[in-house]
């Protein structure tokens, strides 16, 4: 959040957690460590929210779905994925993870990671 506001209020990094913690102080937002701060009262459930790792996923699924990505064939590389998505390796990494822990996938060390055959896939996905 506090980058938000230096951003969009261009002030200093200082002047913005200031003013997140008067905030703070007042009620009107609340902080979780490790995961930022958020409006509103800290006692209302929040709904979670998709990480990249799942957006990425779910988006190879679809594509899986839509007969784009084939079976036995390869997914695109972990470069490709990178550039497409605009995030580090680290990010793809755990949406390929995703995807092999659900059955969409298998991996072939020295090799690649591959489309699982239609008969392989979970029901239902990521």
């Amino acid at each position: 959040m506090t980058s938000l506001v230096v951003e969009e209020f261009a002030v200093s990094r200082i002047t913005a957690t200031k003013a997140i913690r008067r905030l703070r102080d007042e009620g009107l937002v609340y902080t979780v460590q490790g995961h930022g701060s958020f409006v509103g009262p800290e006692d209302v459930p929040r709904a979670p929210r998709e990480t990249k790792p799942q957006r990425i996923a779910a988006e190879l699924v679809e594509r899986i779905r839509a007969g784009e990505l084939r079976p036995d064939f390869p997914i695109p590389s972990e470069s490709t994925l990178m550039q497409q998505y605009d995030v580090a390796k680290g990010t793809v990494r755990l949406a390929v993870a995703l995807l092999r822990e659900q059955g969409w996938v298998f991996t072939v060390p020295q090799r690649g990671t591959y489309v699982t055959k239609p008969e392989d896939r979970p029901e239902n996905g990521v």
